[in-house]
Order: structure tokens, then C-alpha cells, then sequence
């Protein structure tokens, strides 16, 4: 008879993630580094109870968000090229409902997280109870359906046996290449504490084998002869590259055969700046090079890449009459997308074999130098721009971006998500290492700043980590912080203070709207607007009191000074830089389509929608 040991449901989970192993290339590490926690009646007896009892096996973390957590758990996972995880647990109500922005992201930018929120009765017999949603139409309803929509799996578990099938189909979900994402189990409160008698077996290390896909032979002899057809093929190369590990062998495949590359928030870093065929950024907020191959290419390798609009130019970008795409994704929606030559493979996997099929196979020479010439063009552009900006007062936020760029280590990490910042991240940060680059974009959350650096330190506390912030993000989610000083991982943040949403100010302007609403501003009594005085916040006295050190800077001397002090403290340090709004990196040709009012009163939004139906008349349809 198989041997048992009775432990409550909420024991046996944690005792069951803490056996949990992944392994890729013969490397094998535990899959989950610890769980964070908000308690409340939902689950400081249950879960709560366990990790405390079980505190040896697996470590729990403290936090100030809900919705935080999620990102700091999205962050170490990516950071661990999703190999690794942090368990998220919450109690019933708005803690579980705080989380459904964190779960969104990390399913939109497929990413593994857990996600354990507390749960309605399963016996049903005190409800409606404290957070209960109420339904009319039926009694299995909670909060936590709300995750349905944005996790890879889902189930609520009624009886602590359940525990027994569903975790398994949860981890397949999360070491899963092509299926990762939030994983959201709901966990009744009163279940979580009732006891069964599980198989010890269930709790036996188990090791989750992430595969190295390989793509169909037909379809990749397909793909090597559409690319010895090319006279300008273009790379994309997406967060597929580096999540595959996959960086070497980009380098070795572009530069043999002569193929530029283009990088899209996720990707950036999968070729260093210097490298001969990295030709920076792609899309909307990518340079002239992307612009002109993109607009001229007559292949294009999409490798481990969405086609997101903004990597797109919202279907503007290609422009040759007959071009056409490879599309290399461990995901098949991913691989078939633009009418693509669908390679659903590992993205190293891919290249490697690529490469043996071409043999003999080259770019002309003549290509070969409108790429060299294109990248020196580019390198001196924004030379151009970051000298223009220096010693500018108020400072300019490329200036910001240059000297924290100069000073950080090839090691070290930017972390940024929303706003103006990653557009001129995008274009201006020089990549040297794989990790160095770190932006949360395919959800573009504003918060995610602060608590996705977090999770960047806990993943690689050997690396600096510089958080570089808004003020928009910084006042949605700062309280993270708390935890990095309380856990000991500081951080170095930038909080680039522009008084205001500068990125969508910027946006405002150019559809008509003049910046409406996006000014911090007192209303003004006679115009009953916001736009009287400059409100009188000290977002640097703020930081300090969640107890970061705080520095300031208003030219480059003193970023530099506070750059270096801030790399030296004890603890998380914050410099408040203020910027000049108005002041950006100009654009380079590439057009995304944000919809004008198509009648208006206003000037200015007849005069944008003139334009806006210009740039639709670029828009093409991949069939």
C-alpha cells in the first residue's frame, strides 16, 4: 500500500513547490525561489499557516501590493529566462483582484508567475462572507473568475485531493515554452485548511524538462530557400531570442551571412551595440535603419517575436511589394503571423540548423556596405542627440539616459517599462550583455518600474540594478521600495521628474488634444481647468520616507557624483532628476496608428486628422 502523510491543503502546496525543479541544456535549478504574501482572513490560516510551519523549504517574502508582487515575480522569471519563478499568494477580495493587472502581464509577455488567491467556502455555509462577491445566477462565483481572461490556466479546488491533479497541469503550463504565463489557482479558505492523506510520492522531487523544439523539416528547408532568394532580408529579433538563450547563436548566423538586425523591446541585448550587424532598435521607436530595411526588405526573419504594432509601425513598415516573412516562435499563433513561413521552433534550435542549411550563402557585397554605412550613420545620430542635450537646464531626459548609460557596468541592468523612457531607452541604451536591457513593454504598465527591479536584484543580486522611473509610474507603485530595503537587494533608482504624463502629453499634442489632462496642475479657478499652478510634490522627500536614500541632480556633474554615491550606499538609493518635458528624441520615419477624431471642432484635431489619414494609406495586409 502506497504510503500517505495528511497534511492540510495549504501544507501540502507548499511542500509540493518547494520539490519542483526545471531543467534545460542539463542545467537544473528549483523552479520556484520563495512566494510572496499579502495575509488576510483568506489565507493567514491556510497558506500563511504552512509557510510558516514549512519556512525551511520554501522562503516567503513580505510586500506592499498585490499587484507588485505579481511584477516582481514576472521580473525574476524573465530575468532566470523564465526557468524560474516566485509563487504570489493574496487573500480573497481586493487582494486577489489587486493581482489581475500583475497576471495580465505576465501572460501578455509569456511569462511564468503563480498565482494563489484565497477563495469563497467551499462548504458554503458561513456565505456570503467578509469580500464575497454575490451572484444571483449562480453560487460558483467569486473574484477570482476575473482571472480567467488573463491566465494561461485556471481552476478553484473545492477539496484538498484536487490538489493532487491540478498542480501538475499547473507546472506543465509554466515550464511550458509556448504556453507560459499566469497560472492562477483559487483556493477556498476553508479547503485550504482541511487535512487528506496525500501519496508521499506526490511530494518526490520532481525536474520539469523545458524542450529545445525543432522545427518541422519541410518548413525549414522552405525557410533556408526563401532566404537564399533574398537580396535585403532584415532580423527581428523579440524576447524569444533571449529567453531560448539564443544570443550566440544570432550573432554567429547574422554576421556569417550578412543580415542586419533589428531588436524590439523585448530582444534588445540579444546584440551587443558594437556588434557589426546590430543595427538598434525596430519599429515605432527604432531609428532611421529600421525605417529604411524595414521599408526595403524583401524577407524578413521574425525570430521569437510577437509583430506587436509598435514593432510594426501598425502594419506600415514593410513596404516592398513582394516581401515576405519567416516567422521562427516556439508559439505557432506567433510563427504564422504576416502569412509567414511558419518555423514553430526553439529560437536557437532554429538558427543553428538554419545555419548548416545555408552553407555557401551570402548578402551582396553592395548590402553588406548599406548596412556598415546605415550603422555609423545611426551611431552618430544619437551621438548627435545625446551631445545636443548636454548641459541643458532643466536637464533633457537624454542627457539622463546617457550618463547612467556611461556609467553602469556591462553587467549591470536598466530596468524601465512605461511612459517616454523606453522610446528613448529603445533608440539610445548601448547594450553589452544578454541581461543588461530589461523592459516590461508588451503590456507597457505604468508601476511596473520599482518592483520589477526588485525582482531583477533577487534574480542576479551580483548585478547593479538601475531603475530608471517617471513620475507618472513612480506615483502609481513606489511602496516596493520598502521591500528592497527591508529584504536587503538595493536598488539604484532614477526618478526622471517631468511634472506630468510626458509621454502621453507628447501623444495629446499630436492627435489635437494640446496635452489635455496630463499636467500636474492646480485647477484653476477662472478657467476651471487644470492648468493654474505647478503643484508643490517632492517626489524625492517621498522616497526618502519609504526609507531609500535620496540624492538630487539638475546637470551632469551632479548625476555623475550621485550616480556614484548612490552605486556605493548601504541600501536602495533614489535620484530625483527634474527634465524638461518638452525636450524628446526626435522620431524617424515610422508612423503608429492612434485613431484622430474624425470630426472635431478644434483646429488642431482637423489638422491631425489630415495626417492620421495619410499614414493609413501605408497600412498593408499580410495574406
Amino acid at each position: 500500500m502506497a504510503r500517505t502523510v495528511r497534511l492540510t491543503m495549504a501544507q501540502a502546496l507548499v511542500r509540493y513547490l518547494a520539490a519542483q525543479h526545471s531543467e534545460r541544456d542539463g542545467a537544473r535549478q528549483p523552479f520556484f525561489g520563495g512566494m510572496f504574501g499579502i495575509f488576510g482572513h483568506g489565507n493567514v490560516a491556510g497558506v500563511a499557516q504552512a509557510l510558516d510551519q514549512m519556512r525551511d523549504r520554501l522562503p516567503y517574502y513580505q510586500c506592499r501590493n498585490e499587484q507588485a508582487m505579481v511584477h516582481t515575480a514576472v521580473a525574476y522569471a524573465k530575468m532566470h529566462n523564465r526557468l524560474r519563478t516566485l509563487a504570489c499568494t493574496t487573500s480573497i477580495g481586493p487582494g486577489a483582484t489587486n493581482m489581475v493587472t500583475g497576471a495580465a502581464g505576465a501572460t501578455v509577455n509569456r511569462l511564468p508567475v503563480l498565482l494563489l488567491p484565497g477563495d469563497i467556502f467551499g462548504n458554503r455555509m458561513p456565505a456570503p462572507v467578509l469580500q464575497q462577491l454575490e451572484s444571483p445566477q449562480s453560487q460558483d462565483i467569486s473574484v477570482n473568475d476575473c482571472f480567467k481572461a488573463v491566465s494561461r490556466y485556471w481552476d478553484r479546488l473545492y477539496r484538498p485531493e484536487q490538489l493532487i491533479s491540478s498542480l501538475p497541469e499547473a507546472m506543465r503550463v509554466l515550464t511550458s515554452p509556448a504556453e507560459t504565463g499566469a497560472v492562477t489557482l483559487g483556493l477556498p479558505q476553508d479547503v485550504q485548511a482541511e487535512a487528506y492523506d496525500y501519496p508521499e510520492a506526490f511530494f518526490e522531487e520532481r525536474v520539469w524538462i523545458v524542450p529545445r523544439t525543432r522545427g518541422d523539416e519541410t518548413l525549414m528547408r522552405r525557410a533556408a530557400e526563401a532566404i537564399r532568394g533574398s537580396r535585403q532580408p532584415v532580423i527581428i529579433a523579440g524576447g524569444g531570442v533571449l529567453y531560448s538563450d539564443a544570443s550566440a547563436a544570432l550573432r554567429r548566423f547574422a554576421n556569417a551571412f550578412g543580415i542586419p538586425v533589428l531588436e524590439t523591446q523585448a530582444g534588445k541585448g540579444s546584440m551587443a551595440w558594437d556588434d557589426p550587424m546590430a543595427l538598434g532598435a525596430a519599429g515605432v521607436s527604432g531609428g532611421t535603419p529600421a525605417y529604411e530595411l524595414c521599408r526595403d526588405a524583401d524577407l524578413v526573419l521574425s525570430i521569437g517575436c510577437r509583430l506587436t504594432d509598435f514593432t510594426t509601425a501598425s502594419k506600415t513598415a514593410f513596404q516592398h511589394a513582394d516581401v515576405r516573412f519567416i516567422g521562427i516562435n516556439v508559439v505557432e499563433m506567433d510563427a504564422f503571423k504576416h502569412a509567414a513561413i511558419p518555423v514553430v521552433a526553439d529560437a536557437r534550435a532554429a538558427l543553428d540548423e538554419l545555419q548548416g542549411m545555408l552553407t555557401g550563402f551570402s548578402v551582396s557585397a553592395a548590402y553588406r556596405q548599406q548596412v556598415e554605412t546605415s550603422r555609423t550613420a545611426w551611431i552618430d545620430e544619437t551621438d548627435r542627440v545625446c551631445a545636443a542635450a548636454r548641459d541643458a537646464s532643466p536637464m533633457v531626459q537624454a542627457e539622463v539616459i546617457a550618463v547612467v548609460n556611461e556609467v553602469s557596468r556591462p553587467q549591470d541592468v536598466v530596468v524601465c517599462a512605461a511612459g517616454s523612457l523606453p522610446g528613448e531607452l529603445h533608440k539610445l541604451w548601448r547594450t553589452r550583455d544578454p541581461r543588461g536591457y530589461h523592459l516590461e513593454y508588451g503590456y507597457s504598465c505604468m508601476g511596473y518600474e520599482i518592483a520589477g527591479g526588485l525582482g531583477v536584484k533577487m534574480a542576479a543580486p551580483e548585478r547593479d540594478v538601475y531603475v530608471m522611473v517617471g513620475d507618472g509610474s513612480y506615483l502609481m507603485m513606489a511602496q516596493e521600495i520598502v521591500t528592497s530595503v527591508q529584504e536587503g537587494y538595493p536598488l539604484i533608482i532614477v526618478l526622471v521628474d517631468s511634472s506630468g504624463f510626458a509621454s502621453i502629453g507628447a501623444l495629446s499634442r499630436s492627435v489635437g488634444s494640446g496635452g489635455f489632462g496630463t499636467d500636474y496642475r492646480f485647477r484653476n479657478a477662472g478657467t476651471k481647468s487644470l492648468d493654474g499652478a505647478a503643484l508643490p510634490v517632492d517626489l524625492g522627500v517621498n522616497a526618502e520616507s519609504l526609507g531609500a536614500r535620496l540624492f538630487r541632480a539638475h546637470d551632469r556633474a551632479s548625476l555623475e557624483q550621485a550616480l556614484a554615491e548612490a552605486r556605493a550606499s548601504d541600501r536602495t538609493a533614489v535620484i530625483h532628476v527634474p527634465v524638461d518635458a518638452g525636450a524628446r528624441v526626435p522620431g524617424y520615419g515610422c508612423w503608429w496608428d492612434v485613431a484622430v477624431s474624425e470630426v472635431s471642432e478644434q483646429e488642431d484635431v482637423q489638422t491631425a486628422r489630415k495626417e492620421y489619414e495619410k499614414g493609413l494609406t501605408k497600412q498593408r495586409w499580410f495574406v
